[in-house]
C-alpha cells in the first residue's frame, strides 16, 4: 500500500455551465503538474488571473520527480513555499561515484557557506504539488483551478485560443488570451495542434522504485558503475522522506517493460541491493531514455513549458527543474504584456532564452545516457580506462558522467541583455543573462535570493562604510526598487571586491545589465529597462 494518503481535490461545476461564467480568462493553463501550478502562482504574484484545467483531480501517483535543484528551491521561495519544501524533504549535498565493489570519488555540491537555499533536496512530486496546490489556494480571486476538466480541443485565432473542455457535468468552451500547455510529455494541446517532438529515444530502461524501509544510508547520491549487486549494470540510491529509498537500476533495450514490473522481478532485485533487511515496495516504473522537444516552444498564442515542451533522461534531474525554471521565465514577461507595459514580442524571447536551456539539458543528458550506456566497442574501451583512472587522477573524474546535475540556464547574448560595463573577467558568473548567485546582504539583512522579488531591482555592492546616496536617487530617478548589499561574500561574488558595482535584476532574478557605481545613472537604468522588457527598438 503506498505511503502517501492520495485524496482527490473537490470539483466544482465549472461557472460556465451554471451560466453564472464569462466564458474567458487572460490566461488558460492547462495541466495543475508543478509547472502549471509554479506559473499560475507567480501570475497570481503579478496580478494576473488564470483558469488552470486538469484532467486529474489527485496529486502524481508516485514520487516522480524527486531531486529539486538549488535554482528551483529559490524560485519555490520566492513564491512562497521554499521553506515548506526544504523543512520536509532531505536535504543533500555530497555525491559519491561507485565502480564495483569501490568508491572512485565523492563531490559538494555547494562546498562554501552563504546560501539559503541548499544545493539539493530530494522530496517526492506528490508533497511539492501538495504544497503549490494549497498556496494556489491563497489566490482565490486570481487562481481558478478546476479538476476534472479535460481539454478535448485547441482552436487558435485572431486574439486569443478558444478551447473546449470537456467535465463530468458537459462540456463548455473557453476563450483565453493566452494558452500554456504544461500538460507533460502526452500533451493533448500538443496533438491537438499536430505537434510533435523531434530529438532522440536511446535504446536503453531503467527500473524506478521507491521501497519504504529502515537503514542508516546518509542523505547523500550514490551511483555505482557495474555494482556486484547488479552486475554489468548501473544502479543509483537517494533518500528521500518517510523512510523512502529512490532505487534506479539499469535493464537493458531488450527487457519487457511490464513484466520488468512484476514484484517477483523486483524483489529479488532490491534484496540484492539492500540485503535482508524488511522493505516494502511503494511504487515501481520502467522509463525509456528520451531526450527529444518541440522545434519552437511559442505557437501564437499557445505556449509550450515543461514537459509538454521538452523531456530529457532522469539523471541530473534536469527535466523537473528545467520545467520551473520554463515558468520563471515566463510567467514574468507574459505579466508584463498583459499590462501593456511590454510589446507581444517579448512573449518570443521565451523561445530564444528556454530553448537553448532545453538544448543544454538535451546535451547533458545525451552525454550522460552515453558514457551509463556505451554502445560500441571504443565507447566501453573509454569508459573503462576512465573509471579505472579516477581512483587516483583528477582529471579523469571530469570525464565520468553519471549524470550532470542540474544548474540554471545563463542566457546568454539574448535581445533582453543590457550593458556590461565591469571589466571583462569580473565576475563572470554573474555577467548578464546570468542567474543570480545568493549572498547574504549583511548586516542581518537576510539573503539576496529573498530580498529580490520578483520585479526589476537595482542592487548595489559596497563597502558599508561608504553607502551610495547617489545610487538611491538615481534609482528613484529611473522608478527603480534599490537593494544595497556589504557582506564580503556578495562582494566577491558580484566582482565589487576592487571597488562598488550596481546590479539591475529582471524579474525572473536573472542579470538584466551590471555597471561600476561611477558609471551609472538614471538614464543608463532606464535604457537597459526598456531593453530587458521587450521596448528596445
Amino acid at each position: 500500500m503506498p505511503r502517501y494518503a492520495y485524496r482527490p481535490f473537490p470539483y466544482r461545476k465549472a461557472p460556465e455551465l451554471s451560466g453564472s461564467g464569462r466564458g474567458e480568462a487572460a490566461v488558460a493553463i492547462v495541466g495543475a503538474g508543478p509547472v502549471g501550478l509554479t506559473l499560475a502562482i507567480d501570475l497570481a504574484l503579478h496580478g494576473v488571473p488564470s483558469v488552470v484545467l486538469d484532467d486529474n483531480d489527485v496529486v502524481s501517483i508516485g514520487s516522480r520527480a524527486i531531486c529539486w535543484a538549488k535554482r528551483s528551491l529559490e524560485i519555490f521561495d520566492r513564491l512562497g513555499i521554499g521553506e515548506k519544501l526544504v523543512e520536509k524533504g532531505v536535504t543533500w549535498k555530497i555525491g559519491r561515484l561507485h565502480h564495483r565493489d569501490r568508491e572512485v570519488y565523492s563531490f559538494d555540491l555547494l562546498p562554501e557557506p552563504g546560501h539559503k537555499m541548499p544545493a539539493f533536496i530530494n522530496l517526492q512530486q506528490y508533497y511539492v504539488e501538495e504544497y503549490l496546490v494549497a498556496r494556489a489556494g491563497e489566490f482565490p480571486d486570481l487562481i481558478d483551478l478546476r479538476w476534472k476538466n479535460r481539454v478535448s480541443d485547441v482552436k487558435p485565432g485572431r486574439g486569443g485560443v478558444e478551447l473546449s473542455v470537456a467535465t463530468p457535468d458537459g462540456p463548455y468552451r473557453l476563450h483565453a488570451d493566452w494558452v500554456v500547455a504544461c500538460d507533460g510529455s502526452r500533451s493533448t494541446v500538443r496533438a491537438a495542434l499536430g505537434l510533435d517532438f523531434a530529438g532522440r529515444v536511446f535504446e536503453e530502461r531503467f527500473l524506478i522504485c521507491d521501497v519504504e524501509m529502515e537503514a542508516e544510508f546518509p542523505s547523500e547520491r550514490w551511483f555505482w558503475f557495474e555494482p556486484p549487486f547488479h552486475a554489468g549494470q548501473s544502479a543509483l540510491l537517494h533518500k528521500q522522506p518517510d523512510n523512502i529509498y529512490r532505487i534506479d537500476l539499469q535493464l537493458g533495450w531488450d527487457t519487457d517493460p511490464e513484466a520488468e514490473k512484476a514484484p517477483e522481478r523486483v524483489i529479488p532485485r532490491i534484496q540484492a541491493m539492500v540485503g535482508e533487511r524488511p522493505f516494502e515496495i511503494d511504487w515501481v516504473s520502467v522509463y525509456t531514455f528520451q531526450c527529444r522537444r518541440m522545434e519552437r516552444f511559442v505557437h501564437g498564442r499557445v505556449l509550450f513549458a515543461g514537459d509538454s515542451a521538452h523531456v530529457v533522461s532522469p539523471f541530473g534531474a534536469r527535466g523537473g527543474n528545467g520545467g520551473i525554471q520554463d515558468a520563471d521565465n515566463l510567467a514574468w514577461k507574459l505579466a508584463l504584456v498583459l499590462a501593456g507595459e511590454a510589446p507581444e514580442s517579448l512573449i518570443e524571447t521565451y523561445d530564444d532564452e528556454r530553448i537553448p536551456a532545453a538544448d543544454e539539458n538535451i546535451l547533458n543528458s545525451s552525454r550522460s545516457t552515453a558514457f551509463m550506456t556505451p554502445k560500441s566497442p571504443m565507447e566501453a574501451t573509454f569508459r573503462k580506462a576512465v573509471l579505472e583512472l579516477a581512483g587516483t587522477e583528477p582529471f579523469a573524474r571530469r570525464l565520468i558522467n553519471s549524470g550532470r546535475l542540474s544548474t540554471a540556464h545563463h542566457y546568454r547574448a539574448t535581445g533582453l541583455s543590457g550593458e556590461d560595463a565591469l571589466l571583462p573577467g569580473e565576475a563572470p558568473l554573474a555577467a548578464p543573462g546570468a542567474p543570480p548567485v545568493d549572498a547574504p546582504l549583511g548586516a542581518g539583512s537576510g539573503f539576496l535570493s529573498e530580498r529580490l522579488g520578483g520585479g526589476f531591482r537595482a542592487l548595489w555592492l559596497g563597502d558599508p562604510r561608504h553607502a551610495s546616496n547617489r545610487f538611491e536617487c538615481e534609482c528613484a530617478e529611473a522608478g527603480l526598487k534599490a537593494l544595497a548589499a556589504t557582506s564580503p561574500e556578495a562582494r566577491r561574488r558580484y566582482g565589487a571586491e576592487k571597488g562598488p558595482a550596481v546590479y539591475l535584476f529582471r524579474p525572473d532574478q536573472h542579470v538584466a545589465a551590471r555597471w561600476p557605481e561611477a558609471a551609472f545613472s538614471a538614464a543608463r537604468a532606464r535604457a537597459a529597462l526598456t531593453r530587458a522588457s521587450g521596448r528596445a527598438g
